[in-house]
């Protein structure tokens, strides 16, 4: 007769008299059970499914347990609920709501499974790891990893998910980032960035409100703009393909306002606003508003704003006058003077309203890539080389999307129609659950006393009453 183990118990005081003793014997029990929202997303965007398109699996068929959209779902449910690391897949890959959601609930249906795998209906982080380390060149004949990602076709679908979550828009503001991801080890591309004080990668973002539209890991011995111009000339390529007629807006800081992006959009009918170092020649262009600024400042002991229009031309590096706008700022302490540069008419926007509502906008994009980076988990680029950083990065991207698009569909409406996704996990994807799986259902029993089961039931009602894409 096999020995039981005897289950190890956790004592503890309480104030009513009685000890409090734990065990980990609950059963099939989850942390994630509102996962089970981020299926009804998929079911209603495809997004997982578009994404996992874009891998080549040249394995045989007839010898592998999963598939590439076994794989691709899980990397990303994993991520969305809060699992960075692939190791803990080691641990997931027997939690049988990931399993349900993958839709992979029998561990027991294949017969090439070892007995090591019994019982666990998911791949494990050797497994996972094939869809980040396999090169770009990898085929039939390669010995262990064959799951080739086409690149282009990811950032194809990151601009397709924004042209099918809505209808033709007037017009769309694209905003364009840079920030620096920290590295720790001896990674490719690594390289020491002075303003950053780090090693560091430099990543590229493009977004256009909360959607992402690209996510380009770069090194960072490159000026912040460096390729964003490939990026542009992509993305409004896409866009016009499904909305000719649709305005587009440039959007970003000092570091975009090139001589080539910015003649490009006026040879292209692209709109921009571009944030625009100060020098002396602009801040004497200033001078007169900066006085009256001051004036005003040491009467209110207030911050006071003064704004000037008028154009302006650099000595060597613009091809030709453009409109540029001075915002000259007196605080109590110092003076604050700032500019942009843009080809939109005075007639549209005017001076004020320019920088205090349209450039001053951008602001929130640091949001998006703060969810990006640190809730989703894009800083995780600790492999040797650049590919394997830039799949991880996309990775982090779909399970932003799927996110995002919950936030959309579901949680219009509700106390966290403005929520992050920490906030969105911590709410309403982290709920305790017992799953049961029988012949015909996975049963699912929520935690009876969560303070969210309101806001739950809401959420599915708006995701019920979204169209099926799957």
């Amino acid at each position: 007769m096999p020995t039981e183990c005897i289950q190890e118990a956790f004592r503890f005081h309480s104030q009513s008299g009685r000890d409090l003793v734990a065990r980990f014997d609950g059963g099939t029990i989850t942390s994630d059970g509102g996962g089970i929202l981020l299926g009804e997303v998929e079911r209603r965007t495809g997004i997982l499914r578009q994404f996992a398109g874009c891998f080549t699996d040249h394995r045989d068929p007839e010898a592998i347990e999963h598939t590439v959209y076994d794989l691709v779902a899980q990397r990303v449910y994993g991520l969305a609920l809060g699992y960075e690391d692939l190791n803990d897949h080691d641990e997931l890959r027997s939690d049988p709501l990931l399993a349900a959601l993958v839709g992979k609930t029998d561990p027991t249906g294949s017969q090439r499974l070892r007995a090591r795998d019994a019982g666990k209906a998911l791949a494990g982080k050797s497994t996972l790891n094939r869809l980040e380390l396999t090169t770009a060149g990898a085929g039939p004949g390669s010995r262990y990893k064959k799951i080739v990602l086409n690149n282009k076709a990811v950032d194809r679908v990151l601009v397709e998910v924004f042209l099918q979550a809505q209808t033709q828009p007037r017009q769309v503001i694209l905003d364009l980032d840079a920030t620096d991801d920290p590295l720790h080890g001896k990674q490719e591309g690594r390289f020491f960035h002075g303003h950053y004080g780090c090693y560091c990668y430099l990543p590229l973002y493009i977004f256009c409100g909360e959607h992402l539209l690209c996510a380009r890991l770069r090194p960072s011995d490159i000026d912040g703009s460096a390729g964003a111009l490939e990026e542009v000339q992509r993305i409004v390529e896409q866009i016009r393909e499904h909305w000719p007629t649709v305005r587009i807006i440039l959007r970003a800081d000092s570091g975009f306002a090139r001589e080539a992006i910015m003649a490009w959009c006026e040879q292209h009918a692209v709109d921009y606003v571009f944030g625009l170092a100060k020098n002396a020649r602009l801040i004497r262009a200033l001078g007169k508003e900066l006085h009256q600024a001051r004036l005003e400042c040491a009467q209110t002991g207030q911050p006071a704003r003064v704004f000037r229009d008028f154009t302006y031309k650099t000595r060597k590096s613009w091809s030709c006058t453009r409109r540029v706008v001075g915002k000259a700022e007196h605080l109590p302490d110092k003076t604050n003077p700032r500019f942009v540069v843009t080809s939109l008419p005075v007639e549209e926007w005017d001076a004020r309203a320019l920088y205090e509502d349209l450039y001053c906008a951008r602001g929130d994009m640091e949001n998006r890539i703060k969810e990006q980076q640190l809730h989703l988990f894009a800083d995780r680029t600790s492999a040797a080389t650049m590919r394997a950083n830039q799949i991880r990065l996309y990775f982090s991207s779909v399970a932003y999307l799927m996110l995002q698009a919950l936030r959309r569909l579901g949680l219009e409406g509700t106390t966290l129609a403005r929520a992050q996704c920490n906030t969105i996990r911590l709410k309403l994807l982290k709920i305790g659950a017992q799953v049961r799986v029988t012949v015909r259902k996975v049963w699912v029993s929520l935690a009876s006393g969560s303070p969210y089961a309101g806001l739950f039931a809401q959420v599915y009602a708006n995701l019920h009453a979204a169209p099926l894409r799957c």
